[in-house]
């Protein structure tokens, strides 16, 4: 394993000059004059190494000269072990060499049979205590980790992958300008196992669960579905982490509606809590909320509440006066 190469170039990506480890290069620099544009691809410095293993793991099919028969044999590629070239050079970890995470004999072909032992990494093993890492708090997520009720099956080879894809996980909710999307991105990550009975035998004895059965007792279960993700409900909050990652027992799922549906909502802590950082603005408290989800108590504005308090006081005022000028009219009337 080189062990070295991950270590020395996290770090080391930091310091470059933008465009030095990968970079979004101009379609056409002879068109631009050299100027630099947007374009839908990345190229990574990587990517001539990494095609050795694409050439094979980034599709269906493979084919290699087999020297004991003399020929040339095509086999179909493991589900398993296909991996999506579009989406890992879209992933946060699309700078790297494969090699920075697979042993270096995996460049000898056919690969040395004692390398289905290897062990991988997890997401501690490189952003564990390191000051690079520190603003995410990839620490304090381990500790939650180990309180999650997933921990438990770690023994039976559960761990951050089986969440967090090496090769195509993103940030979701920090990068996307669409919620709606985030949300739908965060929650195939748990029904790719809890959805898919074949991956969920993996790890687990159970009987298959039907989801839409289990909530039941959830009203409109597609709007919710569609605007709160399933952490919102099933883990514990934290006001330190971006992304909660304590997954609770399921006795302590949220059920209270006004656990959501309130002025002091949860979800300002859990799924609005990137935005409502960046967004905040005009007195409203909850100013997130009011753009992407309807939630009782959350549309209150101190100052336009002080404006109504001001209106009806003055409207009574003049429905006061009113009567006061038909008692004096009346009267006037009256002695005439």
């Amino acid at each position: 394993m080189k062990f070295w190469r991950t270590w020395m170039l996290v770090p080391f990506l930091s310091l470059l000059p933008a465009g030095s480890h990968g970079a979004w290069f101009p379609a056409d620099a002879a068109l631009t004059g050299g100027a630099e544009a947007d374009t839908s691809e990345f190229i990574s410095v990587f990517a001539e190494d990494n095609e050795r293993c694409f050439v094979c793991h980034g599709q269906n099919r493979y084919e290699y000269e087999n020297p004991n028969l003399g020929r040339k044999v095509r086999a179909l590629m493991s589900k398993e072990r296909i991996i999506d070239r579009k989406a890992f050079y879209e992933s946060n970890h699309r700078s790297f060499s494969c090699t920075d995470c697979h042993s270096e004999m995996y460049t000898e072909f056919p690969h040395p049979g004692e390398l289905r032992m290897e062990q991988g990494f997890n997401c501690i093993d490189c952003h564990g205590g390191d000051e690079n890492w520190a603003h995410f708090h990839f620490d304090e997520i381990e500790i939650e980790y180990q309180n999650s009720v997933h921990f438990k099956l770690e023994e039976e080879g559960f761990s951050c992958w089986k969440c967090h894809g090496p090769h195509d996980y993103k940030i979701s909710v920090r990068n996307s300008g669409n919620l709606k999307e985030a949300i739908l991105y965060d929650n195939n990550i748990c029904l790719d196992c809890h959805s898919n009975f074949n991956r969920f035998q993996i790890l687990s004895d159970r009987e298959e669960i039907n989801i839409l059965a289990r909530h039941d007792w959830l009203p409109s279960q597609a709007t919710h579905f569609k605007s709160v993700r399933c952490i919102e409900c099933h883990t514990q909050v934290n006001d330190t982490i971006l992304v909660a990652h304590q997954i609770n027992p399921k006795e302590m799922a949220v059920k209270n509606c006004t656990e959501c549906h309130s002025r002091n909502s949860l979800l300002m802590s859990s799924l609005y809590k990137f935005q409502s950082k960046e967004q905040r603005k005009d007195g409203f408290l909850n100013g997130v909320i009011l753009n992407e989800s309807y939630v009782i108590g959350a549309n209150r504005n101190t100052f336009l509440n002080r404006i109504s308090v001001v209106v009806f006081i003055l409207t009574l005022g003049v429905v006061g006066v009113h009567i006061v000028f038909r008692i004096l009219k009346n009267k006037k009337a009256d002695e005439s």
